[in-house]
C-alpha cells in the first residue's frame, strides 16, 4: 500500500472540508465542540440509568462502564497513542499548517492521531446504543458522534484519517465494555423479557428515552441560537 499517497490524499480531503467564510457556522462548531455543551446530555443519561435500573450495584456497573469506554477510547488514546505516533494536527503541520483555516486561534495540542472527539463519543453511543436498544436514541447518539467528528475537521484539528481511526477504535472499545457490562450484570438478571411498547427489549421505559432525545434536540438548538447571537455582539 502506498501510505504517502494516502496520507497526501488525508490532506486533500481535510482541506476540501476544513472552515468557511461563514461566521455563523464557526459560532455553531466551537458551541458543539466544547466539552461543556454536552453536560445536559451526560445528565439526563445519568437520569435514565438511575430511574431505570432497580438496585445501586446495578447503576455503579453502568456509570462505570461510560467512565471505562472514556478511559479506554479518549484517556489512553491523550496519554500513549498521540505522544508515541506523533503525528502533526492539521494546525501545526509544517506541510500546510498555514492552508487550514483556523477559528478564533484555536488550533489543539501538537499531535492528533487519532481523535479521541471521535473515539469517546462514539464509544459511549454505541455503549449505551447496545444497553438501552431503542432505534430512536440510537440515531441520535450516532448522530451526536458524528457532529462531533466534523467539528474536529471544520476546526482542522483533526484529519479524515484521525477521525476514522478514532470511530473505529471507538467502536471497539464501546462493543467490548458492553460484552464486559453483561458479563457481569448477568448475576443480577431477573430473567424478564420486555414485549411492551413501553419499554425497550431491554426494560428501559420509552418515556426516559424520550428525555435524553429531547435533551440532545434542545441543546442543538442552544447551539443554532447561541452561533445567531454572536453574529451580533
Amino acid at each position: 500500500m502506498d501510505w504517502s499517497a494516502l496520507i497526501e490524499f488525508d490532506k486533500e480531503l481535510l482541506l476540501a472540508v476544513n472552515g468557511s467564510s461563514s461566521l455563523f457556522l464557526d459560532g455553531l462548531v466551537k458551541t458543539l465542540t466544547t466539552a461543556a455543551t454536552w453536560i445536559p446530555l451526560y445528565v439526563s443519561l445519568f437520569y435514565l440509568v438511575l430511574k431505570n435500573n432497580d438496585s445501586v450495584q446495578k447503576i455503579v456497573l453502568i456509570v462505570a462502564c461510560a467512565g471505562l469506554c472514556v478511559f479506554i477510547a479518549g484517556s489512553l488514546d491523550d496519554m500513549i497513542v498521540k505522544p508515541l505516533v506523533a503525528r502533526w494536527r492539521p494546525t501545526h503541520d509544517p506541510q500546510i499548517g498555514v492552508l487550514v483555516d483556523v477559528v478564533n486561534d484555536y488550533r489543539g495540542g501538537n499531535y492528533g492521531f487519532f481523535s479521541a472527539h471521535a473515539s469517546n463519543t462514539f464509544s459511549l453511543a454505541v455503549f449505551f446504543s447496545l444497553l438501552i436498544r431503542n432505534r430512536l436514541l440510537t440515531f441520535f447518539l450516532v448522530l451526536w458522534s458524528f457532529v462531533n467528528c466534523w467539528t474536529r475537521m471544520y476546526l482542522g484539528v483533526h484529519y479524515p484519517g484521525d477521525i476514522l481511526c478514532g470511530l473505529l477504535w471507538g467502536g471497539l472499545v464501546g462493543t467490548g465494555v458492553w460484552w464486559l457490562h453483561g458479563r457481569i450484570a448477568r448475576r443480577w438478571s431477573s430473567g424478564r423479557v420486555f414485549v411492551s411498547e413501553q419499554y425497550t427489549p431491554t426494560g428501559y421505559q420509552v418515556v426516559d428515552v424520550d428525555v435524553v432525545i429531547s435533551v440532545m434536540l434542545f441543546t442543538f438548538v442552544y447551539a443554532i441560537l447561541r452561533a445567531c447571537y454572536f453574529l451580533y455582539v
